[in-house]
């Protein structure tokens, strides 16, 4: 009996070496994404998911976890084994401006995750509903010191509510803002007339500025949009502030404890799977700015966008908690 339990006990330590001597990956992995399904970058993900499944041999679950401005999903993939099968897709918002928004956050960005790539930067449109007697920024900025001008934003925090009140403070702008749960709602008021502008995604707003129902007066990416190539920048329109530039990123992370080959091995199939034309293509078509750059890289973009978030949200003494 006893002999038999020994090499039980042989064959299952012989195993656990084995599996753990695999090479990486030999399971299906699992993307999770702490947004809902059918948003540009939920698109975005699910394409890259496909792409590098068939790079890394494995399949690829995308998994939708929203709630609580991104924290319920990005807190899942921070607290997830470090193994390489649990990679996180997060917005900036999640990973960055929350730690200024809420007093206390469940992980750590800096201790908890590590950077695998930006996988795209995501364009932000300003838009009025078209009684608005305005066709330039300029315009707009004049009008609005003059005249009470409703904004609505997709959340306490959002980009939106965040360049309101620095253009309310810089430029005397006397904008009411209104937060909404989500970008659905706010542009539904916006095309009704509830609202006289907002800042909103490329992807949503698009549709109604083709249908004439909204009108755009400005990109918030550093380049214009091929979809809408005479469509100025922001910068173009004498908004050259670096508060105003694009922030909102889709990045890709992992546990921090990964091992280093296993995130090298992500990070080469993500800029892959991103540098292709088809990719690059789809993600422009719905406004968005392919990047794809290395992990090293990603740290340092997110080390720079630090401190100017952390300024935008103090500016405007926003709280979620």
């Amino acid at each position: 009996m006893l002999k038999r339990w020994t090499c039980l006990l042989a064959l299952t330590l012989i195993t656990q070496v084995a599996s753990a001597q695999s090479p990486y990956p030999s399971r299906p992995i699992t993307f999770i994404l702490p947004f809902s399904a059918g948003g540009a970058t939920d698109i975005v993900s699910r394409a890259l998911a496909e792409d590098m499944s068939k790079r890394l041999g494995q399949p690829i679950i995308v998994e939708n976890r929203p709630g609580a401005s991104g924290m319920i999903g990005t807190n899942a993939g921070a607290k997830a084994a470090a193994d390489g099968y649990t990679v996180l897709l997060t917005p900036t918002q999640a990973i960055l401006n929350n730690q200024f928004l809420y007093a206390r956050l469940p992980y750590d960005t800096r201790k908890d995750l590590a950077f695998v790539t930006e996988v795209c930067s995501a364009s932000v449109l300003l838009v009025v509903n078209p009684r608005v007697p305005v066709n330039s920024v300029r315009a707009l900025l004049d009008w609005s010191a003059r005249n009470r001008t409703n904004l609505g934003s997709w959340g306490i925090g959002s980009f939106g509510h965040l360049a309101s009140a620095h253009l309310a403070r810089t430029r005397k702008a006397d904008f009411t803002h209104v937060a909404y749960k989500g970008e659905a709602p706010m542009i539904q008021d916006l095309v009704g007339g509830q609202l006289d502008m907002a800042f909103i995604s490329a992807f949503g707003a698009k549709p109604f500025i083709d249908s004439g129902k909204l009108r755009v007066l400005a990109v918030t990416s550093e380049h214009r949009l091929p979809v809408l190539p005479n469509v100025p920048t922001l910068a173009e329109a004498g908004l050259s502030d670096p508060e105003m530039q694009p922030t909102g990123k889709l990045v890709m992370m992992v546990p921090a404890a990964t091992p280093a080959p296993i995130v090298e091995r992500l990070e080469q199939a993500a800029r892959a799977a991103i540098g292709t034309d088809a990719m690059r293509s789809r993600m422009r078509g719905i406004g968005l700015e392919p990047i794809g750059n290395s992990g090293k890289q990603a740290l340092a973009s997110y080390e720079a966008m630090y401190p100017v978030q952390q300024r935008l949200v103090q500016l405007t003494g926003a709280r979620l908690d």
